[in-house]
């Protein structure tokens, strides 16, 4: 009986402190779960941090932009003028030779023995004339005493004028055979670079052969074609009264390969295409451009003159089309409608919407809607911040760039926070 007793007072003492730990438990959840609820509040709450820019006028160059390809200035497929045997192929492949340089040279010993023949020729008949000349004057001397008659003389002076064409002839003949013989030596028509050799020596070449010996290739100037749409005909015509300036530039649009002049456009318009061509010149010293390679073409049509510009970031696309988180005087943000003209690297050209001296928003616009309150963040106060790790360097005309920092809570809630890295913001200088 007594041990009956004993087992429930210890059941009735274990189930006390089960609940009594379980009450302990559900009060610190309770606790833990108010303080949670209550940062998470002041989290919401609190300013977001965002990096800014203010609106500025200034001089802006406004491109047109097109995909083009670089063709030489001159194209020559060497081809041989005679047939004979190549005897010499003097240039290396990939050189650059001048105008006149001798490229090949075919046989030229059947060509000049044609000219000795022609010269020998040329010869006999001038000695033939000579003599036929003597006997005409002869002739003349005794018409009057009767020895010989006028029909004789008459056929003399033929005889003089026949030989004397024959002499003419036989100039034309030597004048032909020193061409032919000038035809064997090849030179260059301009100064270019040769190509890959598709003859080599002691092949035979022949004047109506359709495979030439070597390409030549005028690359100093050299030339930009490319197209842009019709749309930007009127520019180019209203300011063609002086000379545009044409960029080439890689692919990446990262590289400035070559300044050039615009040269020429197409006289009509691709109706398949609704563009129409351009052409550019190069200088090309450098050799920066080649043939057959592919740049990005950027025409130089305009500078607008104080322009109000933006870094490029802080322009948005929406529904309703572009617009800009604008920084309020009391530090709320809200959503400004702009238009922009030109874009041009990490600069918005704005035409509407904006006035010089506007704040915008260039970073962290993702976390903002229209009445948020902000907390300015400036590329002064990236630098100047001691407890910042990692330093950015701001770029762009009146941008202050950088990333936003971000803030973090103590786990008790307290605001202690450092600010973790900065980032170097865009623009053109």
């Amino acid at each position: 009986m007594r041990k009956a007793t004993l087992i429930v007072v210890a059941s009735v003492v274990a189930a006390g402190l089960l609940a009594a730990c379980s009450h302990s438990s559900s009060s610190q959840d309770s606790s833990a779960k108010k303080g949670s609820g209550k940062r998470g509040k002041m989290a919401e709450t609190g300013p977001i941090p965002v990096t800014v820019a203010t609106v500025a006028k200034q001089d802006m160059p406004v491109y047109l932009n097109g995909l083009g390809s670089v063709v030489a200035f001159n194209t020559a497929t060497i081809l041989a003028q005679v047939s004979g045997q190549l005897v010499a192929v003097p240039f290396k492949e990939g050189d650059e030779v001048a105008k006149g340089a001798l490229l090949a040279q075919v046989d030229p010993r059947p060509f000049q023995a044609t000219l000795d023949q022609a010269i020998a020729k040329k010869a006999q008949d001038a000695a033939a004339l000579v003599s036929a000349r003597l006997d005409l004057k002869r002739y003349q001397d005794l018409l009057p005493d009767g020895y010989v008659t006028g029909q004789q003389v008459d056929q003399q002076k033929a005889t003089v004028d026949s030989d004397a064409a024959l002499v003419q002839a036989d100039e034309a003949a030597i004048e032909s055979a020193r061409v032919q013989v000038s035809f064997t030596r090849i030179t260059a028509p301009f100064d270019g670079v040769v190509g890959i050799r598709q003859v080599d020596v002691g092949n035979l070449v022949s004047a109506s052969g359709a495979t030439g010996i070597v390409v030549l290739t005028q690359i100093k100037p050299i030339t930009l074609t490319f197209t842009l749409p019709e749309q930007s005909l009127p520019q180019i015509r209203s300011a063609e009264d002086q000379p545009l300036t044409v960029l080439a530039v890689t692919r990446d649009n990262q590289t400035e390969l070559a300044r050039g002049k615009l040269t020429a456009f197409d006289s009509q318009i691709d109706t398949s295409t609704g563009t129409i061509k351009i052409k550019a010149t190069f200088d090309n010293q450098d050799k920066k451009l080649w043939p057959g390679q592919f740049v990005n073409a950027r025409l130089l049509v305009r500078t607008a003159h104080d322009a109000l510009t933006v870094p490029a970031p802080a322009v948005q696309l929406g529904p309703n089309g572009s617009y800009v988180y604008k920084v309020q005087p009391d530090e709320t943000v809200q959503m400004q409608p702009v238009t922009v003209g030109q874009t041009e690297g990490n600069l918005a050209l704005v035409t509407e919407g904006l006035a010089e001296g506007d704040t915008v928003v260039v970073d962290g616009q993702s976390r903002l809607q229209p009445g948020s309150k902000v907390q300015v963040t400036t590329a002064g106060d990236d630098a100047g911040s001691s407890s910042s790790s990692g330093g950015g360097s701001s770029g762009g005309v009146s941008s202050s760039g950088g990333q936003h920092h971000r803030h973090k809570k103590d786990q008790d809630g307290s605001g202690g926070g450092s600010s973790s890295g900065g980032g170097a913001s865009g623009g053109l200088q």
